[in-house]
């Protein structure tokens, strides 16, 4: 049982505005000074703030007084056609036709053709479930090309009472006569840690350190040393200790992603006071797994976790792997991430709960 209330782009003004307030949530709506229009969904521990028309993507995320989101250089979102004219979001959509680093050989942009994506609708939804009450900002957006692909996407985020946590859902529907390359990354750029420790309650058969080298990516000698050091004994990157060398980047990719028995994996970033970040996903719907650690003095940012339906090496390299899925015509996929922030408390009581 829900309400949905329709968003249009008239509602949000310079001034911050609300748009839905009860005992449990508020909504507030504005227009940054770039021009790009904004929301948040909020409960009593804090806030998710959606751009609803610049694909959805989450622009920061607070709780508990924690900010969860990478350290950057934008002090607002930009209007951009591609997310690489924005880079300082919590969250965005990667893909979908194309996700990942684009090689020399492709012409796809970074991340794809979604994380910007300009949204045709958006509306707020407040309702219960069957876990209770909850509140949610989607949208849709209608990607067309002539005598190319055709799709529906509908990215939405959820928030429930009391709770740290959040959802982020996407739905996806072929609308083509022919078959749809498929390739999607929920791309969460948490805040960096320091000393930070990296947990797989359920254990993970393998890590990988990535040995391409992106035309971004500029090694330098200690940081070669590092890597190779890194892929002889990936283990080593368990504690966020040594942020010198985490410039450039280091991605590492995760290979049997163990679930439990309702089929969530788990993956969390403890904090020092015994606080966590934290996020659950189902492998069935994300058969591949990444993490990005980067450290310096514009951007900061430990993405523990990025589950996606490939890896993110560029187009021709995942089709080369056999990583590219297909949706047939009409045929629609789901994708779903819960995320967000754990107290002490929490953190210890999800730890019990998945030895049982």
């Amino acid at each position: 049982m829900s309400t949905i209330i329709s968003l249009y782009p008239e509602l949000f003004g310079s001034v911050e505005k609300t748009l839905l307030e009860s005992a449990d949530f508020r909504v507030p709506a504005w227009t940054y000074p770039s021009g790009v229009k904004a929301l948040a969904l909020e409960n009593d521990r804090g806030r998710v703030t959606v751009l609803p028309y610049q694909g959805q993507m989450i622009w920061s995320a607070v709780f508990d007084g924690c900010d969860l989101t990478m350290r950057n250089m934008f002090e607002q979102p930009r209007p951009s056609p591609t997310v690489i004219g924005t880079y300082g979001c919590f969250m965005f959509h990667s893909g979908l036709l194309r996700n990942g680093c684009p090689t020399p050989e492709d012409d796809h942009p970074l991340h794809g053709e979604m994380p910007c994506a300009p949204m045709d609708s958006a509306w707020l939804e407040v309702g219960t479930d069957t876990t209770g009450a909850f509140l949610r900002v989607g949208g849709e957006y209608e990607y067309v090309m002539g005598f190319g692909d055709h799709y529906r996407a509908r990215p939405s985020v959820k928030l429930r009472p009391g709770s740290a946590l959040f959802d982020i859902d996407m739905d996806v529907q072929n609308l083509a006569g022919k078959p749809m390359e498929l390739m999607y990354m929920a791309h969460m750029n948490y805040a960096y840690v320091a000393n930070g420790r990296f947990v797989e309650p359920l254990g993970i058969e393998r890590t990988r350190v990535r040995t391409s080298v992106p035309a971004h990516v500029k090694p330098t000698p200690a940081w070669s040393a590092y890597m190779a050091e890194l892929t002889e004994d990936p283990a080593r990157l368990q504690v966020l200790n040594t942020p010198e060398l985490y410039d450039p980047e280091i991605v590492c990719f995760f290979d049997g992603v163990k679930a439990d028995a309702t089929g969530d994996a788990h993956f969390l970033l403890a904090h020092q006071d015994g606080a966590a970040f934290y996020t659950r996903y189902k492998p069935a719907q994300f058969d591949h797994a990444a993490r990005w650690i980067l450290h310096n003095a514009d951007q900061q940012v430990a993405a523990f976790v990025l589950p996606s339906t490939c890896e993110p090496e560029g187009y021709r390299a995942e089709k080369a792997k056999g990583n590219v899925r297909e949706l047939a015509a009409g045929e629609s996929a789901s994708f779903s991430v819960t995320t967000g922030y754990l107290a002490s408390g929490e953190f210890l009581q999800l730890e019990s709960d998945l030895k049982r």
